[in-house]
């Protein structure tokens, strides 16, 4: 009698153990959708200066691509105006091209080490644009999370059908993933508006 109560004890734990790991699993999988929507909306340009601007600019250092703040140090001269000092003067040119490359429409003014580049104000018609591609990217994040909301509720059924958890625990689970999915979507929308406002700002 005694061990059965203890097996049925194990079983708990590990019952919840399960769903508490699928929960923070899609806690998780839900917070690397939204880092990636910030991350992609950051390379936005709105019509006022940010350092983050140029993160995603790719700059040939010897061979290897990589990220210009790795090669350069990126400062901010004025509302409209960034600064980027290259810290080895071989390096102007190759960073300057890849400033022209990018897909920002930017022109660097270079003098010696130092680049300008100024921020081109942005017309009504970019910013609706732009205001567009936001939302897509937006909407692009709300199916992710909901894709991960639909993953992990179908594990979910799966435990119920294969008799490790019980209904309660399904309909407590659906619940509380369903939770998690508003308050990531939530988060999602509150990116979404301050990115539009943002961009509507002359």
């Amino acid at each position: 009698m005694w061990l059965m109560a203890m097996m049925k004890e194990h079983l708990l734990v590990s019952e919840g153990a399960m769903l508490e790991d699928l929960k923070k699993d899609a806690q998780v999988r839900m917070t690397k959708s939204i880092e990636s929507l910030r991350h992609d909306l950051k390379k936005l340009r709105t019509g006022r200066a940010h350092t983050s601007l140029l993160d995603h600019v790719m700059v040939d250092y010897y061979g290897s691509d990589v990220p210009i703040n790795q090669v350069a140090n990126i400062s901010i001269q004025d509302a409209r105006t960034l600064v980027v000092s290259a810290w080895e003067k071989q390096m102007v040119p190759v960073i300057e091209k890849a400033i022209l490359n990018s897909d920002m429409g930017l022109n660097p003014v270079t003098a010696g080490e130092v680049m300008r580049v100024p921020l081109p104000p942005l017309t009504e018609e970019r910013r609706k644009d732009m205001t567009r591609v936001v939302r897509q990217e937006g909407e692009n994040a709300r199916v992710a999370i909901r894709n991960i909301r639909r993953d992990v509720l179908g594990d979910v059924k799966q435990l119920l059908k294969e008799k490790e958890i019980t209904e309660d625990d399904e309909r407590r689970m659906h619940d509380e993933i369903q939770k998690i999915t508003d308050k990531n979507v939530a988060e999602v929308d509150k990116l979404i508006e301050a990115k539009e406002k943002d961009l509507m700002e002359i």
